[in-house]
C-alpha cells in the first residue's frame, strides 16, 4: 500500500508539471498584453510598460519564467497578483475556502439525492416510482448548468425573494449555488446507482445469501449496497474535484466569490498568476482526489489489493 501512495504521489507531480507546460504555452500564444490590466491608463507609457515587464519577469524567454515559476511553486509561491499587486496565494485563500464550502454543499446534496433516488428506483423496478426518476433525472440531464441556475434565480430570487440576489455569505445564499450544482451529478450518481444495483441483485452472492435465509437489510446493505456503491465513489470523487477546482459558471450566475469566478475574471484581465494558481490547485486536488478513491476501493472491497 506504501509504495502504491508513493507512486501515485509521484504520477502527481508528473501530471502537474504537464498541465503547468501547456497552461504556460497556451498563455504564451494567446493574443493580448498582461502588461495592459497591469499599467492601466498608464500602459501606454513605453518607460511604465518596460518597468512592469522587467518587474514581472515577462521579458524573459517562455523557459525560463516556467522555470523561475517552478522554482517559487516548491516555495509555496505562486507569484503576485497583476491587479491588487498582492502574493497569489493570499489572493486565492478566502475565495478557496468558499468554493470548498459550496462543494461540499453539493456534493452532500448529491449523495443524498443520488443515492437515495437510484436505490428506490432499484428496488421498485418498472413502478411508477422508478418512471418518474427515471424521468426526472434524463430531464435533468438534458439541461445544461446555466439554465437550471436562471431558472432559479428567475423562481426564487426575482419572483419569490426567499434568497438574496448577491451571495452575501449566509447560509441562504449558499442554497441556491448548490443546487444547480447537484442537480446534474444526482441525476447521473441516481442513474448510476440503479444501473449497478440491478446488476448486483441478479449476482449468484446475492442470490445465495437469500436463499440461505438472510434478512432483506442484511443482505441489502451487506451484499448489494456495498458493492454497488464501488462506481458511484468513482464519479463522486471525480465530481468533488471538479467542483472544488472551480464552479465557473455557477459561481458567475450567482456572483460566489470563489476561484471559478476568480478565473473568469482572471482571463478577461489576462491576469497570468491567478489563471496559473487556479488551474495548479485544480489538477492537484483532482489527482489526490483520485488517488483517495482508489484507496476507498480497497475499504469497500477487500478483493482488491493495492500494490
Amino acid at each position: 500500500m506504501g509504495r502504491y501512495v508513493i507512486r501515485r504521489l509521484g504520477q502527481m507531480v508528473v501530471v502537474l508539471f504537464g498541465a503547468t507546460v501547456i497552461l504556460f504555452a497556451c498563455l504564451f500564444v494567446l493574443p493580448g498584453d498582461p502588461v495592459g490590466s497591469l499599467g492601466g491608463d498608464k500602459a501606454r507609457d513605453p518607460a511604465v510598460v518596460e518597468a512592469l515587464r522587467e518587474r514581472y519577469g515577462l521579458n524573459d524567454p517562455l523557459p525560463v519564467q516556467y522555470g523561475n515559476f517552478v522554482k517559487h511553486l516548491a516555495q509555496g509561491d505562486l507569484g503576485e497578483d497583476y491587479t491588487q499587486r498582492r502574493p497569489v496565494t493570499e489572493v486565492l485563500a478566502p475565495k478557496l475556502t468558499n468554493t470548498a464550502e459550496l462543494a461540499l454543499a453539493a456534493i452532500v446534496l448529491d449523495i443524498l439525492i443520488g443515492l437515495l433516488a437510484g436505490l428506490i428506483a432499484a428496488l421498485f423496478r418498472y413502478s411508477f416510482w422508478d418512471v418518474l426518476i427515471t424521468l426526472l433525472t434524463t430531464m435533468a440531464v438534458g439541461f445544461p448548468s446555466f439554465v437550471i441556475g436562471m431558472v432559479l434565480q428567475k423562481v426564487f430570487v426575482v419572483q419569490f425573494q426567499w434568497v438574496p440576489l448577491i451571495s452575501d455569505g449566509t447560509m441562504k445564499s449558499l442554497i441556491l449555488p448548490a443546487f444547480t450544482l447537484a442537480i446534474l451529478d444526482a441525476a447521473l450518481v441516481a442513474r448510476l446507482m440503479r444501473g449497478t444495483m440491478l446488476e448486483v441483485l441478479r449476482a449468484d452472492y446475492v442470490k445465495t445469501a437469500v436463499a440461505k435465509g438472510l434478512p432483506r437489510r442484511t443482505v441489502l446493505v451487506k451484499h448489494v449496497m456495498r458493492n454497488s456503491i464501488i462506481p458511484v465513489v468513482t464519479y463522486l470523487g471525480i465530481s468533488f474535484g471538479s467542483l472544488l477546482g472551480g464552479a465557473l459558471i455557477t459561481e458567475a450566475i450567482f456572483n460566489w466569490d470563489g476561484i471559478g469566478l476568480a478565473l473568469v475574471q482572471a482571463v478577461q484581465q489576462q491576469n497570468n498568476p491567478i489563471i496559473i494558481g487556479v488551474v495548479s490547485f485544480g489538477v492537484a486536488v483532482f489527482v489526490l482526489l483520485n488517488l483517495l478513491v482508489d484507496l476507498l476501493y480497497a475499504v469497500l472491497d477487500p478483493r482488491i489489493r493495492l500494490a
